[in-house]
């Protein structure tokens, strides 16, 4: 479990995450959501270590994060941000291999290659393997992010807006693959999302937040519901179920 205490973020006079506390349950997708500026990104980054919280706890199945070695934290966690700039020029395989290396400090063996070797065939990047990053889609990018991020192979997997610049196809097999990484493989995935179609499809519990603060969490279907997100976005918003998919039409 990842329980968050008090957790507060500050920027000159701004509290950008506000005296936040959750308990995030294993073996999940839990979804942060919320306009812009509400402190998705940043408690993400704090849950994850990236930024230096101001005050508060972040524990990880009982570990504080801040007493913990990176090495050992990173066995634990992966992390994939909203945007990814290496200034090397890699393959795919080259970048998903870079997963194994608080395993491998940089000398893989026959366990690393195997685990490389699953996450190209989950994000179905097998036949492009050799390509370099520069030759990708950004489609095709993003899904090599991901498969390193499950070459990792953490118990806890955080994902900051990874359906940014995606079209519906590629949005569709990333949120079909975490799904997967939930219900076949145990893991606890915490994700932030704009897009409240997806996040009421594949979403088992949804923290709704807002000016830096938690507003509303629970189960998705008690949040999903046109009351609940008109408090969060300020805006009516109506609901059509389709094949138990929760499909959310806004209006102003």
């Amino acid at each position: 479990m990842v329980n968050v205490l008090n957790l507060t973020k500050q920027y000159g006079e701004k509290n950008v995450v506000e005296n936040v506390s959750l308990k995030i349950a294993k073996g999940k997708i839990t979804s942060f959501i919320g306009p812009n500026g509400a402190g998705k990104s940043t408690l993400l980054s704090m849950i994850s270590r990236l930024i230096d919280k101001d005050s508060g706890e972040v524990l990880i199945d009982g570990l504080d994060i801040t007493q913990t070695k990176s090495n050992e934290l990173a066995k634990k966690i992966s992390i994939l941000k909203q945007s990814n700039h290496i200034n090397i020029r890699l393959t795919i395989r080259e970048l998903v291999s870079f997963g194994r290396f608080p395993y491998s400090q940089g000398k893989l063996n026959q366990d690393d290659v195997e685990h490389i070797d699953e996450a190209i065939r989950y994000m179905e990047l097998k036949e492009m393997q050799d390509k370099y990053l520069d030759q990708l889609s950004g489609g095709q990018r993003q899904r090599a992010y991901i498969a390193m991020v499950i070459a990792q192979n953490t118990e806890y997997v955080l994902l900051d807006e990874p359906l940014n610049n995606l079209d519906m196809k590629h949005s569709v097999q990333i949120m079909k693959v975490l799904r997967r990484l939930v219900d076949d493989l145990g893991k606890t995935v915490i994700i932030v999302i704009h897009d409240i179609n997806f996040a009421s499809c594949y979403s088992d519990y949804i923290v709704a937040l807002k000016d830096g603060k938690v507003i509303n969490e629970g189960p998705t279907e008690d949040i999903i519901n046109s009351s609940v997100l008109k408090d969060i976005y300020d805006m009516d918003i109506e609901i059509k179920n389709i094949n138990c998919n929760k499909i959310c039409v806004y209006f102003s």
